[in-house]
């Protein structure tokens, strides 16, 4: 019996440790992102960019620079490109969003004034290896008329000037702006699998087929065409993944196409049912596996031909190896001619 009490009795103290352990833990926690003891503050509601407002019909770019690197959004005069990226669009929505962020942020909870506790917040500084973002504003003229650093940890968006070590939770929402390439407006090309027609491919020896299908019909059931007809299909699930590669074209990157080098290793050219068409090339480089096209419409009007081309004909776009592998296929590996048939001998006692 006392055995039991004991052991009971050691399950309690164990189990009172670890709360007061855990009340330990978030005493210094609190304690940690409220130096200060207090996290009212007269910021408190007020916007972090006071001025926002009043310049933001002047604005004429925005960099954002972290540790690993910048780019810098540029209004032009059909919208926002990305400087870094040979003047590429951007997503608008995006944008849109950052815009509308920078003037709504306001001052939330006082967090710390502790240098050494920015980086908790990612509130450290990029332009010394901190993990924080720094986003500058600038007219048209040059000056710079808005700053912060800011940052996210969990769930919540933090933020502080650069030139103090306040940090502040903030209220309002920013895009993702990590990355350069998550602004890139890459959407370009919008094929459905039922709508491709044909496809045309020369590979890097030279070797061509030209694949065809009927409408309604699957997948697989793209066939050599002439002048390529006597040829046989010998890997029907590669044809099909070929064939159909354009509406699958999810590019991750884009650069001008003057920073190309050598030359195409292959074409492919997708068909529609209605009379588009997308002539793309592939190019390995050392930076890794990219593509060009160009849209080809019959008629007067080519709208989408004309879209397509205005996005996509200054650029190079780059795509993972395995996506460019589909544009660039060895034609052998896909289809073979046609085995010859040949006459059977006659029988040795044959007479003519």
């Amino acid at each position: 019996m006392s055995r039991r009490l004991d052991r009971k009795r050691a399950i309690l103290v164990q189990r009172l440790s670890i709360a007061v352990a855990a009340l330990w833990i978030l005493y210094v926690l609190m304690a940690l992102f409220n130096a200060s003891g207090s996290t009212s503050s007269p910021r408190t509601g007020n916007p972090v960019l006071t001025n926002f407002s009043a310049i933001k019909g002047e604005i004429a770019r925005i960099r954002v620079t972290q540790a690993d690197g910048a780019y810098t959004l540029v209004k032009g005069d059909e919208g926002w490109v990305l400087a870094e990226s040979g003047n590429y669009p951007v997503i608008q929505d995006q944008i849109d969003t950052l815009l509308a962020g920078l003037e709504t942020l306001s001052w939330g909870e006082r967090r710390t004034s502790t240098p050494e506790r920015m980086s908790f917040l990612s509130l450290g500084d990029p332009r010394e290896d901190g993990n924080g973002t720094l986003v500058e504003v600038f007219a048209s003229d040059g000056a710079k008329t808005a700053e912060m650093i800011t940052g996210r940890r969990n769930q919540y968006t933090y933020a502080r000037m650069p030139d103090e070590m306040i940090a502040f939770r903030v209220r309002g929402e920013l895009p993702p702006m990590r990355t350069r390439e998550a602004w890139l407006d890459l959407d370009i090309v919008d094929i459905e699998p039922s709508a491709v027609s044909a496809v045309r491919l020369t590979d890097g020896s030279g070797q061509s087929v030209y694949l065809t299908r009927e409408p309604g019909s699957d997948a697989r059931s793209f066939r050599p065409a002439p002048p390529y007809q006597d040829y046989v299909v010998t890997n029907p699930l590669a044809v099909s993944t070929t064939a159909l590669a354009v509406t699958r074209l999810a590019p991750l990157d884009v650069k001008p196409v003057e920073e190309l080098t050598g030359r195409a290793v292959s074409r492919h050219i997708s068909q529609t049912f209605d009379g588009l068409e997308i002539d793309l090339r592939a190019w390995q480089q050392d930076d890794g596996f990219w593509v060009t096209f160009r849209a080809i419409e019959a008629g007067e009007g080519a709208r989408r031909a004309r879209t397509i081309n205005d996005r996509a004909e200054p650029y190079a776009f780059r795509l993972t190896e395995y996506d460019w592998q589909e544009f660039a296929p060895d034609i052998s590996r896909l289809v073979e001619p046609a085995a010859e048939e040949i006459a059977p001998l006659p029988p040795s006692d044959f007479q003519p």
